[in-house]
């Protein structure tokens, strides 16, 4: 039950994070330039993952800090997938465009944002005070 609603966190995730791609290219992109509207996309896109995290965490109902973890682990593998699949499949990106955006010598930022998705599970059970995230 805890990891069908994890998976289900994460489709509503994978959505929202399409769905703001999607302004972003449309609003932003056009204001600012492509490599500065997907460094601050990661920014808007992790404050994204941590609201709704926020509101799922007691829904999700995970028993120990290290189901916690490993749910932000599932999340970033699922996410990296769809990353590369929609990337490099739909969008016929080169693999330079991809890496691009994980190289912070480059000025890619989402690394960062894995790192806050995997991370959101725990830290927002922890913030919501729930039995399973506290040592």
């Amino acid at each position: 039950m805890v990891w069908m609603r994890a998976l289900s966190v994460w489709a509503l995730i994978l959505a929202v994070e399409f769905a703001h791609g999607v302004a972003r290219t449309l609003w932003l992109l056009p204001r600012v330039g492509d490599l500065p509207s997907r460094q601050i996309g990661v920014v808007v896109g992790s404050a994204l993952i941590l609201v709704i995290t926020w509101l799922t965490v007691r829904w999700i109902a995970a028993a120990s800090r290290r189901q916690w973890l490993l749910i932000g682990t599932l999340w970033v593998a699922l996410m990296l997938a769809a990353e590369v699949t929609l990337g490099r499949f739909v969008f016929a990106y080169p693999w330079s465009r991809i890496t691009e955006d994980f190289d912070a010598s480059r000025g890619g930022f989402l690394g960062i944002g894995m790192v806050v998705l995997l991370l959101a599970p725990l830290a927002m059970a922890m913030a919501r005070r729930l039995p399973g995230a506290r040592r």
